[in-house]
């Protein structure tokens, strides 16, 4: 029996390969989207789901069960980017962020975990980012909210592992999709004290997706793990030196490491 997958965020960029590639491989795989009319060429089902709303969520996981029976893989990829000075960042843009790449798969994972509890199993993948393991100028909101997710799966995998639950990260570097044009840029203000230097990492964080992975690196990645009796807790996929900045991080004293990311930046 094929495992039955689904997908937040399935429709484009990364969610979208993986969805892709597992559907080549045998799986039953749900995708979804905010607007799924709109979308003409997925080879899967997509589904109407916004991870801000609630409603949304119960009735999508519903059809998956109502027309497969089970959900065995549900792979937390739906997500937003944010740049722009922390000062500058509007309150209403760091909430909505958090709703969405934090909140939001929570609240998935809390409607999925009574259905692969009767199952007495289960996977949840939580797509991360690399971001999440430190903080990056002009990306401090989606750092945050990145590895805001990274912890929580460290906690909650402890308390799900007697249901026969396993719940994993994969932490994506830059990889080449559609998140540049998606994301939320805080406006170039004139006159502004970070003016200048914030214009110029916007052309640079907007190359490093350009230049980045074949997304289907990710979907091979995922792959693989599904395939695992007993996943780690943490998977880095990108560029060998994004993934070497983590090491970096963990060995390097604090101030030599953020002179090595002002450096890279410029700053």
């Amino acid at each position: 029996m094929s495992k039955v997958v689904l997908i937040t965020g399935g429709s484009s960029g990364i969610g979208k390969s993986i969805g892709e590639f597992l559907h080549q491989k045998g799986f039953t795989v749900y995708g979804t989207s905010r607007n799924p009319e709109r979308i003409s060429d997925s080879v899967f089902p997509l589904l109407t789901l916004d991870v801000r709303d609630t409603e949304t969520i119960k009735n999508a996981i519903d059809q998956v069960i109502a027309r497969s029976g089970r959900i065995d893989v549900v792979i937390n990829n739906a997500g937003v980017g944010i740049t722009g000075p922390l000062e500058e960042i509007p309150s209403k843009e760091i909430k909505n962020n958090f709703e969405t790449n934090f909140f939001g798969p929570i609240e998935v994972i809390k409607a999925v975990l009574p259905q692969m509890r009767a199952q007495k199993t289960g996977l949840i993948i939580n797509v991360t980012s690399i971001a999440g393991y430190m903080g990056l100028p002009y990306r401090s909101i989606y750092s945050a909210s990145k590895g805001a997710l990274e912890l929580v799966t460290e906690a909650l995998r402890m308390e799900v592992k007697q249901f026969g639950i396993q719940i994993t990260n994969v932490a994506p570097g830059d990889f080449a999709t559609n998140i540049a044009s998606g994301r939320y840029h805080a406006p170039i203000i004139l006159g502004s004290a970070y003016e200048k230097v914030y214009s110029k990492m916007l052309q640079t964080m907007d190359a490093h997706v350009d230049e980045g992975s074949d997304p289907l690196e990710m979907a091979s990645a995922v792959y693989l793990i599904i395939q695992k009796e007993n996943p780690k807790i943490h998977y880095k996929v990108g560029a060998f030196m994004q993934k070497f900045s983590i090491v970096l991080k963990r060995i390097l004293p604090d101030k030599v490491y953020e002179k090595i990311l002002m450096s890279h930046y410029n700053l």
